[in-house]
């Protein structure tokens, strides 16, 4: 199978994609759920006699729900909100069937459901998910208008819906141990086809343009596996696949593969670019390392000792080339430093890989004790009188719900509840006004899309159920799979499931019937944009700002404890944990702009293409500072102590300024460009004939952060000093 995946690039991309298979995972879950009630029910209604599709149908829909809209982050709370659901699904049934002949009273009741998962929703997404499943069950109770007495085959089928998405999420397929191991194994196959990549640009006489794009794809491909990976490290989890291991360990062996190949990309590119490559033996080197970097399977079960041996010893030759390069007169000027960050990150890895094995085959822990920091999920309670995030999100839900009322009964008096939960569906995880607009806009597109074909589909084969109940089952899993790839293709796929359904139950499908969920689904949206931007609005440029302020704070201590740890002893290792946050920061500041880069003629008017452009250099200079981290103490001048201490009271001032200044809350403040510091420390330090650490190679990337802070400063009206 290795051989294929290393051979055969299209057949490692699909090995690799979807990290852990969760995506696959959860989907399929959902779709053997919904199948398994259903059939169950229906097979208990027919021996009973009893003819109630509609039952089997809920027993179908909860089986399903219990499995997606379970959100909670414990294993043991998932398991509470699913026995809870069914509580919520048997309630919203009863006051659906009781209230169904009453309109006025159906509309107070789902908007007083809307208004509370979103306001309870503070307390914990438990209290969400238990209010969407009521949602729907109002919803489907009310339409159907349910005789009282057949409410008991309801519960049924809702009990039943209940037990399989708990033993298919909880006791057959568990979200546990083997995640993790595809998780690592989806890492390890992007690496090596990053690797084969890699390998081939070396290989080329000239520098190829579509070769180095597909090196940066692949590279941002990575770091989002690195980011799954680090996610699903539980230290649980780990004694039960690699006995002797820590989540220490294993973070740490992906962040320094992760980072090694962004060095080999960037790095090469500029070898490159210097002809550097014309010399016949670096480049047989590099291969080398390469090549047995890739082959080393660190986590195998049958590990070979031999195959970290290569790598050592291509790591080994690498650094005698670059000591006779630094001995030489005339050094060759530009990249000779690119040689020396390629040996340097590349010894990292090996090091840590062959902890791992130490750790592997003694079954203890070979480095240095790190504490496990847990982090504190929960956050402080907000002391200010300003209105909680979800509170804003409740009182626009109730707003848009009663619009939604309204607009449904004028335009379809038979199903006025649709527009209403679109609106809810879109206003859900929508924090601006763009972002609003986004989602209701793939949402009415994935949906004209879908009515489109599914009423095509439909009509062609309309009377062959076997059929349709096949494609049914399949759009349901084609929905959930690409739910968090594509909401335009989610919608799609849904609207094609109801066009399915509307044929099945009803006998056939019309246009006008699936043309009707079209204009509802549009006015949904429209609806919840409109109240977004103007109850409570939040402007996409002011989130972007939060997010710009939350990555800031994540690397302000980061930055200044990298620094204190040349006069103090800390130990920068664990700085790992916040680049990752700081990576989702980054990816978070790129989600919440993406409303206004998709509209150009907003570029020039705000910035923001240039802002994010810089944040990501930042945040791939300060990766670099963990990848540069494994130093031991440094020998220098005791003047250079005290610029140390300046470095950091104005690193931290920088910081501080520019988060105030993208804030709005201060109009003018004062940039330092360390020039002074820099020039002192270049003119103090010991050269690397001297030393055995270079201290101006260590602090490379903090200059370049800090000149980054210094031009985003001058952007948003700071003066340089």
């Amino acid at each position: 199978m290795r051989n294929l995946y290393t051979k055969h690039h299209w057949f490692g991309r699909l090995l690799a994609s979807d990290p852990g298979r969760v995506r696959f995972q959860k989907a399929g879950k959902a779709t053997i759920s919904l199948i398994s009630s259903v059939f169950t029910t229906l097979f208990i209604l027919n021996i009973t006699g009893n003819s109630l599709l509609t039952a089997s149908i809920v027993s179908g829909m909860i089986g399903m729900m219990g499995i997606m809209i379970v959100l909670d982050d414990t294993k043991k709370k998932k398991q509470v909100t699913t026995l809870l659901m069914a509580i919520s699904a048997a309630a919203g049934v009863t006051f659906g069937a009781i209230l169904s002949g009453n309109a006025y009273y159906i509309d107070v009741l789902m908007i007083l459901i809307i208004f509370s998962s979103f306001y309870f929703s503070r307390f914990g997404v438990r209290y969400f998910s238990i209010c969407m499943i009521g949602f729907i069950t109002v919803y489907f109770s009310s339409v159907l208008k349910l005789p009282i007495n057949q409410l008991p085959w309801f519960y049924m089928g809702i009990s039943i819906g209940v037990i399989y998405a708990f033993f298919y999420n909880f006791i057959l397929f568990q979200d546990s141990a083997q995640v993790l191991k595809k998780s690592m194994r989806s890492f390890h196959i992007q690496s090596n086809l990053t690797f084969n990549i890699l390998i081939g640009a070396i290989q080329d006489t000239k520098l190829d343009p579509k070769r180095i794009k597909s090196l940066e794809k692949n590279i941002l491909k990575l770091r989002e596996y690195a980011r799954t990976v680090s996610g699903d490290l539980k230290e649980q989890e780990i004694k039960e696949i690699w006995p002797g291991l820590k989540s220490s360990q294993l973070q740490l062996y992906v962040f320094d593969t992760g980072m090694f190949l962004e060095t080999l990309t960037d790095s090469i590119y500029s070898l490159k670019k210097a002809n550097a490559l014309e010399i016949e033996k670096l480049r047989r080197l590099l291969v080398w390392v390469i090549t047995s970097l890739r082959d080393a399977e660190v986590l195998a079960p049958s590990y070979d000792n031999q195959n970290l041996m290569e790598a050592e010893k291509a790591i080994q030759a690498l650094r005698f080339v670059l000591i006779d390069l630094l001995k030489r007169e005339e050094q060759p000027s530009g990249w000779v430093f690119l040689i020396r960050r390629i040996e340097s990150i590349g010894n990292h890895v090996i090091e840590g890989a062959i902890n791992i094995q130490q750790s592997l085959n003694n079954g203890k822990k070979v480095n240095d004790e790190i504490e496990e920091k847990e982090e504190d999920e929960s956050k402080d309670e907000d002391s200010s009188n300003e209105l909680k995030p979800t509170t804003k999100k409740a009182y626009q839900a109730l707003v848009a719900g009663i619009l939604s009322i309204i607009v449904g009964q004028t335009i379809s008096p038979t199903q006025p509840y649709w527009v209403l939960l679109t609106a809810f569906i879109v206003l859900l995880g929508t924090e601006s006004i763009g972002r609003t607009y986004k989602k209701g806009f793939e949402r009415s597109f994935g949906t004209i899309i879908g009515a489109v074909l599914g009423f095509i589909l439909a009509k062609l084969l309309s009377g062959h159920s076997v059929i349709e109940l096949t494609l049914l089952f399949t759009v349901i899993f084609a929905a959930f799979y690409l739910v968090t790839v594509s909401y335009t293709l989610m919608s799609m796929f849904i609207t094609m499931l109801i066009a399915f359904m509307y044929d099945i139950l009803l006998g056939g499908i019309t246009f006008m019937l699936i043309g009707a969920r079209v204009i509802d689904t549009i006015a949904g949206a429209a609806i919840a944009l409109g109240v977004s931007s103007v109850i409570f609005p939040k402007r996409t440029r002011d989130k972007v700002a939060d997010a710009f302020e939350d990555y800031l704070t994540e690397l302000k201590p980061y930055v200044t404890l990298y620094v204190k740890s040349f006069r103090e002893n800390i130990n920068v290792n664990e700085l790992r944990d916040s680049a990752f946050e700081m990576d989702k920061n980054l990816q978070s500041i790129k989600d919440e702009a993406d409303p206004l880069l998709q509209r150009s003629e907003a570029l020039s008017q705000t910035g923001i293409n240039r802002w994010i452009t810089i944040f990501t250099a930042i945040n791939y200079y300060a990766r670099h500072l963990v990848a540069s981290s494994y130093k031991k103490k440094f020998e220098y001048p005791k003047e250079i102590e005290e610029v140390f201490k300046k470095m950091e009271e104005k690193l931290d001032h920088n910081i501080d300024t520019l988060g105030k200044l993208i804030k709005g809350t201060e109009t003018f403040g004062t940039i330092y460009n360390l020039k002074e510091e820099r020039e002192q420390i270049e003119r103090l330090a010991p050269s690397r004939n001297q030393s055995h650490h270079d201290l101006i190679h260590h602090l490379y990337y903090v200059w370049r952060i800090n000149q980054s802070i210094v031009a985003l400063g001058i952007d948003f009206g700071a003066e340089k000093k």
